[in-house]
This record gives structure tokens, sequence and C-alpha cells, in this order.
């Protein structure tokens, strides 16, 4: 794919609404790009496989996954005086939530604009003032003054999804990308790529791509998925939290325009210490940037993957994010292009008996 081919389509799966168990128009998206290359399926998860070439018993199934849902919320009522009241999907913290625009998704398919609103600190005691908020004490204002109103005139339901309303921007003097939802949209558009360069040749794996849902609330789609695919090794593509603007040099194991970041450890999981110095080993071989991260927070789908079928060796393949869990977020795109070429690269490396060896 072209560079400007590749921007297009992180674009697309960046605007995408697609909070955790809303993951629809995000999954529309990944059917329409891979059918031209793949066996597409789904769910009722709304889990996406796509297999790629001709599967075979006698051959180890490699898995790619990226998580489709995006951090955001749901209401839980409406006021009397026509403001919601709603609680995350994912984890925020609450001083990064109030002031901004947001999206509800109505039955109907429209998309209502909002605001994240506090009490004014017009009307705030000193002691209020020197509190620190939580999403309890915040509401979504949509411009009514009525439940009538937000019902009748917006048709805005309890249980509808809220998503920030961002729109993806490409920054060319610095090659860097501003949008919402890169953990993991990135993810989701290095897994497609990765995906359509792999389906040009015969593979002598049964490779299979997964777009799993519901991650950001405790993997979800990916313990449905991984016990109808049951694979041999796993590839987990994430859009991961930077670092580089926060931590002292030393300290740094996923910054912007450092290359993608190999997660050896993190609370959910141990990352197979063979297939994780393959793939660094691989990096190195092709002269690939790569960072490599130790966490003592976190957790992605390979924690879930690395506990299927008789263990499956997974790594974690991360595009380092500046500001994930918020509205906005930064990635380079040279992170995002180096995470795809390893990617192809340790599948063109393998063999059967390396896996073995894992």
């Amino acid at each position: 794919m072209t560079k400007k081919e590749s921007l297009h389509l992180i674009e697309r799966l960046s605007n995408a609404s697609g909070v955790s168990g809303f993951e629809d128009d995000v999954v529309a998206i990944a059917k329409e790009f891979s059918a031209p290359f793949a066996e597409v399926s789904e769910d009722h998860i709304r889990n996406v496989y796509m297999k790629v070439g001709k599967h075979k018993a006698d051959k180890p199934t490699i898995v790619f996954d990226a998580h489709s849902d995006e951090v955001g919320f749901i209401v839980q009522a409406i006021k009397p005086n026509g403001t919601l009241r709603f609680l995350p999907l994912g984890g925020w913290v609450p001083n990064t939530v109030p002031a901004h625009r947001v999206r509800i998704k109505t039955a109907n398919g429209n998309e209502i604009p909002g605001i994240i609103a506090s009490k004014p600190p017009h009307f705030m005691t000193d002691a209020e003032r020197k509190e620190v908020q939580t999403i309890d004490d915040m509401v979504i204002d949509v411009g009514c003054t009525s439940v009538e109103e937000v019902v009748e005139k917006l048709n805005i339901a309890i249980g509808d999804p809220v998503i920030p309303d961002v729109t993806f921007e490409y920054l060319e003097a610095t090659d860097v990308m501003l949008g919402k939802a890169f953990d993991c949209r990135i993810g989701c558009a290095c897994l497609l790529e990765t995906l359509k360069e792999l389906s040009e040749k015969e593979s002598e794996f049964n490779l299979i791509g997964t777009m799993t849902a519901q991650e950001e609330v405790g993997e979800r789609g990916a313990t449905v998925a991984m016990n109808n695919i049951k694979p041999d090794l796993a590839i987990v593509f994430e859009g991961c939290p930077a670092d580089d603007t926060f931590s002292e040099e030393y300290m740094i194991q996923s910054g912007l325009k450092r290359g993608p970041m190999l997660r050896n450890f993190d609370v959910s999981m141990i990352t197979n210490p063979r297939f994780q110095r393959f793939a660094k080993e691989t990096a190195e071989k092709y002269g690939l940037p790569m960072q490599s991260s130790v966490r003592k927070g976190g957790g992605t789908n390979g924690a879930i993957i690395n506990l299927t079928n008789k263990g499956v060796p997974a790594i974690v393949i991360g595009v380092p994010v500046r500001y994930a869990h918020t509205h906005y977020g930064y990635v380079a795109y040279e992170d995002y292009q180096a995470a795809h070429q390893l990617a192809v690269a340790i599948v063109n490396d393998l063999t059967k008996a390396k896996i073995d060896s894992f």
C-alpha cells in the first residue's frame, strides 16, 4: 500500500464510532477492506475473522489480533433538566473527561453532539474547587431543557453509546497523526495492512486475522475468538501508551519516532521469552527500530491468547500513542510503518520448527 492509502485507512478507522460493545462501524470497514484477499466472517460479539490463503490441518495457525473498540461512555439516565448521566466504557482518568465534545449514537443511527459538563466554577464553594471531580459529578449536555425534548426530538435513550467527537488530522510537517481511538485503531490498520501483504504469496502457515471486540472492558472478544481459532502462535497489535512526554530519558520505553514497542511484561502477561527474543533478533536483522518495555500496569489481548489452547506463544507489537485513553492522541507514521514491516518480517522468517521451539 502507498502511504496515501495507509493514511486513508487509518483516518477511516480513527474517525469510526466504535466504543466497547458497539463496534459495528469498525467491523464494516474491516470487512470491506479485507474482502478482496480474505475469507471474512463475524460472530455475535462482533469479532471479525479474516482467513488468508488455503488453510490445512497440518499447518500451524498464526493469528494476528487487534481490538476494534475504543474507550468511551454509555448513557445511564436522563435528568429532568435534559442533561444525561453517563458511565465510562474502559479506563478513564476523570480529570481528562470534562469540557470535551462527544457524540451520542442513537438507535436510528444518528449521532447527536454533546458536551461533557461539570459545575461551573462561578457556582462552586471554595471547598468544591479543591475537590477532585468524579464522573458522577459530570453530565452530558445536548442543549435540551427537559427529558421530553431529549427523547422526542433527539431520540436519545438509556444505553446509547457515547463517542469522543474528534476528527483525524495528518500533520505533514512532522509526519504525525492526530486523532481519537488510536488505542487500538492504529493496531487495526497495522493488522489489515499486514494481512494484505502476507496474502500476496502462499504461506506455510494458516494465517488468520481477528479484530476483536470489547477489549477495553476485559478482553471479552478475544476470549470468544480464541475459543474458535485455537491458534499455535499470535502477534497482537496494540496502540500502546507513549511515555516520552513525562518520563526520564532512561525510563522511556515507548517514545514517539523510536519504533514499535515489544512488551516483555505487564500485569496480565509475561511474554514468551523465546518468541520475544526471535522478534527482537528479526528487528535487528532487518534494521528496524524497536523499543523494549516492562510495564507495572496495563494489559492486552495477549494475556487471553497466551492462556488458550496449549499455551500460545504471543508477542505484543505496540505502536506508541501519546495520551491514550483521552479524547486525543498523537502517533508517528514511521512507528506505524515499522510495526507493519516487523510483523511481516517475523512471519517470513518463521518455520514450523521455530514455532515448536518456542
